[in-house]
């Protein structure tokens, strides 16, 4: 059966384990009481703008996080970058039409072209094609930071991509229907089918992920606005492309050889499951905090470093109030103490997943631009960017230095390129700067 994927003992027996894990979680979610609206709401927020910008990035675009979100409130960028806005904005309407309308939204060719207009909406240069099956040959290909092109896979044909789109429309909503596919197996295998016809002339690529959160959500999978599938795809692109790659050729032999896509997609599931566990830990352990504590955690955030002279002054409380409620927050691994006891200051803790890593050590939101850039920038650039979060230019040469050895030069192109050091420091941030928005 095409729809079952070929998997081989430790394949088979970790595909069980993550379907079980997920599905657990997924009616988990459902019995969920304690989140709050406005909680939800920034959780979804928080998605678009990743999944946007991860989606967009995964094809070559280069706006970072914060450009996306000034995107999506309807500002600009810089003009050099309109196709990468227009490609944002796009994505973005399309994410939140799938979030609010699933429902209605049943899965056939009609629909599927429809989704695909909104996405390209924002593209004059795409006005043509807009909702229209390609009439030209097209080529899967990889960009990669260097700027090498690679041919992933060839695809269908103009001539045969309706056939085939609506035969495998029609094989997948059958097999929707039946007890004897999981529907994460359907889904898996759609896209992959979907990805190796590649239908539309461009945006197939985005398309296919907008399409696995609509199928995610059509399928009960409910939790999947609060979390973004995007980002774990582009923290992973290389295992991404590979096990597409790998998946189309087998399948050329044998239309259930879909099974390394299958496990990607399944420990994507994972990552962003696990991830929005993380944000669920946090929500519940901040509902537990009384009044006093998260006036006291502001005010910390805030500042970076307070004594608690300067707390029980700020709220007008007693000493031995403020250092009460501290202690609490301490045990709780959301404040850290530091230095003796008179001279003693208060921050946020580096093991709390809320904290947010404060562009003063300068290269934590710098060196997560040039990973979201593709992990190397031009020396100009990098000057600009520098300079756009407020530090001396002069600090590009100390984050080239022996000591931080966070970038090292590129002795071709004199770009500057990240450190295995740099991008561990880059990921760690974007990790946590994602958790303490919400």
């Amino acid at each position: 059966m095409e729809f079952a994927p070929r998997l081989e003992g430790k394949q088979l027996s970790e595909a069980m384990r993550l379907i079980g894990e997920i599905d657990v979680f997924k009616g988990h979610w459902h019995k969920l009481q304690e989140i709050r609206p406005e909680k939800l709401a920034q959780l979804r927020r928080v998605t678009t703008i990743e999944s946007a910008g991860s989606s967009t990035r995964i094809e070559g675009a280069e706006l970072s996080d914060q450009e996306v979100a000034r995107v999506l409130e309807g500002l600009s960028v810089e003009s050099f970058r309109a196709r990468d806005e227009s490609e944002v904005r796009g994505y973005g309407e399309l994410l939140q039409i799938i979030f609010e309308n699933h429902r209605e939204i049943t899965f056939d060719e009609n629909h599927i072209k429809q989704l695909h207009k909104i996405l390209l909406s924002h593209s004059a240069k795409d006005e043509a094609h807009r909702g229209e099956y390609k009439k030209q040959e097209n080529h899967v290909e990889a960009r990669h930071p260097d700027g090498r092109v690679e041919v992933i896979f060839r695809t269908a044909s103009p001539f045969d991509t309706p056939r085939l789109m609506a035969e495998q429309v029609q094989k997948t909503a059958a097999a929707f229907e039946s007890d004897e596919v999981h529907p994460l197996a359907a889904i898996a295998r759609f896209i992959v089918a979907f990805l190796a016809i590649h239908p539309f002339k461009d945006g197939n690529g985005r398309l296919s992920r907008a399409l696995t959160t609509l199928l995610l959500l059509r399928s009960g999978y409910d939790y999947v606005p609060y979390s973004s599938l995007e980002r774990v795809v582009e923290e992973n692109k290389a295992a991404y492309y590979a096990s597409l790659r790998e998946s189309q050729t087998a399948m050329l032999a044998d239309p259930s050889g879909f099974g390394a896509w299958f496990l990607f997609l399944l420990r994507a599931l994972q990552a962003q499951k696990k991830n929005l566990e993380a944000k669920l830990e946090v929500e519940q352990l901040m509902l537990q905090l009384t009044g006093v504590q998260q006036q006291l955690l502001q005010l910390i955030e805030q500042r970076e470093r307070v004594t608690t002279t300067f707390l029980a002054t700020e709220l007008q409380m007693p000493l031995r109030t403020v250092r009460y409620h501290l202690d609490v927050l301490v045990a709780q691994r959301l404040v850290e103490p530091r230095g003796e006891k008179r001279g003693r200051v208060y921050t946020r803790s580096v093991s709390s997943p809320m904290l947010i890593q404060h562009p003063a050590s300068p290269n934590a939101a710098i060196l997560a631009e040039i990973l979201q850039r593709g992990g190397r920038i031009g020396r100009g650039e990098l000057i600009r960017v520098v300079k756009r979060y407020g530090y001396d230019p002069r600090v590009v040469g100390s984050m080239h230095g022996r000591r931080l050895a966070h970038l090292r030069r590129d002795r071709k192109t004199g770009d500057s390129v990240l450190t295995a050091r740099g991008q561990e420091i880059a990921e760690q941030h974007l990790f946590t700067a994602r958790l303490s928005r919400l």
